[in-house]
C-alpha cells in the first residue's frame, strides 16, 4: 500500500461511510430530523469532494499508484451503495432505480477487472455517458439526502426524477461498456 495524500483521502471517504449511515439511525429525538438531513448531506458532499480531490492530487503531485487506482472506485461504489440503501430504507429513493445503479456498478467493476487482466482496460475507460450518469446520480443523492425544500424547490421530487434519469443513464452506459468490451475481445475497433 502506498501512503500518500490521495490515498489518505480515499481512506477518509471509506471511513466516512459508517458515520454517514449512523447519522440516520441515531435514537429518536437526539438530533432533529432536519439537522440529520443536513449532516448526512454534508458528509456525502465531503465524500464527493474528496473523490474529485484525491484524483486531482494524485495526478498533480504525480502520486498515482496501482493501489490508489484500485481503492478509489471501491470507495466510490461503497459510498453510493450505502447512500442508496439508506435512502431506500427511508422511502426516499425507488428500489428499482437503486438496484439498477448498484447492480451496474458491480457488473462494470467486474468487467473492468476482467478487461484489465486481458490487457484491454482502455476499452472500458470512463466515457462521457458514464460521467453524465455519475453527475445525475450524485445530484439526485444529495437532493434526496437533504430532503427538505430549498427556496420552494421540492428536493424529494427533483431527487427522485434525477435518480430515475441516472438509472436510465446507468443502463445506457452499461450497454456502452459491454459493447466496447465485446468489440475489444473480438479485436474490432470501437466506432
Amino acid at each position: 500500500m502506498v501512503a500518500n495524500l490521495p490515498n489518505a483521502l480515499t481512506w477518509l471517504r471509506i471511513l466516512l461511510i459508517p458515520l454517514f449511515v449512523a447519522v440516520f439511525y441515531l435514537p429518536d429525538g437526539v438530533v432533529p430530523t432536519h439537522l440529520i438531513n443536513i449532516i448526512a448531506t454534508g458528509i456525502f458532499a465531503l465524500a464527493s469532494v474528496t473523490d474529485w480531490l484525491d484524483g486531482w492530487l494524485a495526478r498533480r503531485l504525480n502520486q498515482t499508484s496501482a493501489f490508489g487506482a484500485f481503492l478509489d472506485p471501491v470507495a466510490d461504489k461503497l459510498m453510493v451503495a450505502a447512500a442508496l440503501l439508506v435512502l431506500v430504507d427511508l422511502d426516499r429513493a425507488g428500489i428499482a432505480a437503486s438496484l439498477i445503479i448498484i447492480g451496474r456498478e458491480i457488473a462494470i467493476s467486474a468487467l473492468r477487472e476482467w478487461m484489465a487482466k486481458e490487457g484491454r482496460s482502455s476499452s472500458v475507460a470512463v466515457s462521457f455517458i458514464g460521467k453524465l450518469k455519475t453527475t445525475a446520480q450524485m445530484l439526485s443523492i444529495l437532493l434526496l439526502l437533504f430532503h427538505d425544500a430549498i427556496f420552494g424547490l421540492d428536493c424529494q421530487w427533483l431527487g427522485r426524477w434525477l435518480l430515475d434519469i441516472a438509472a436510465f443513464l446507468t443502463l445506457w452506459s452499461m450497454l456502452h461498456y459491454l459493447r466496447m468490451a465485446w468489440l475489444a475481445m473480438k479485436g474490432q475497433p470501437a466506432s
